[in-house]
């Protein structure tokens, strides 16, 4: 076990207009379970982020990984993401983010990414195979700090700057694929055939 997988999923899903994005069915099952299945066939430990009370909990309950709940999604994605992060064993040598709305990511994806951050020990991320960074990214058990003091909505953005990252090239848009809008997920449905 050398990543930890944290999944900030305590998000409103408020561009869905009433509905849950992260309980939208991809290949028979909310994609917040889909995610956390693949994040757990890697082997890690997976960590997921959820509000309080909510039905994102009964999708995960009988899942091989810790669940977090906090009180309000409102502070951010930073926030969320350092509820998860606090969880993290230091006997591990690397925080892997992954976002639960991503249904393109495979295990196959997650544990390329693994496997090159294992060997580069620097912050690793997953790419477009046009190079646009994408998810998820690997950081260092060293940046755990990093990650806890980070504020507001823009996730760990502030700790890429200036840093040297390894991108490691997905197929296709896998690691750019989100689905924020009922639009957005109309539009990969009729695209994928999901």
């Amino acid at each position: 076990m050398s990543v930890a997988i944290v999944i900030p999923a305590a998000g409103d899903s408020s561009r869905m207009r009433g509905k849950d994005k992260l309980l939208e069915i991809v290949e028979g099952r909310p994609i917040l379970r889909l995610v956390a299945e693949r994040a757990i066939e890697t082997g890690g430990d997976v960590i997921v982020v959820v509000p309080k009370q909510s039905k994102r909990l009964e999708v995960l309950s009988d899942l091989d990984l810790t669940i977090v709940q906090i009180d309000d999604a409102t502070y951010g994605m930073s926030a969320s993401i350092a509820a998860g992060v606090i969880q993290v064993s230091t006997e591990v040598i690397g925080i892997m983010i992954l976002p639960a709305d991503m249904p393109a990511l495979e295990t196959t994806d997650l544990a390329s990414v693994i496997q090159v951050f294992e060997i580069k020990k620097t912050i690793t991320r997953g790419s477009d195979t046009n190079g646009t960074p994408g998810h998820p990214v690997i950081f260092p058990i060293s940046d755990k700090q990093a990650l806890l003091n980070q504020s507001g909505d823009q996730g760990a953005h502030s700790i890429l700057a200036g840093r040297e990252v390894k991108l490691v090239a997905l197929e296709s848009d896998r690691a750019s694929l989100d689905l924020d809008t009922p639009e957005d997920w109309n539009a990969w449905r009729n695209n994928s055939g999901h």
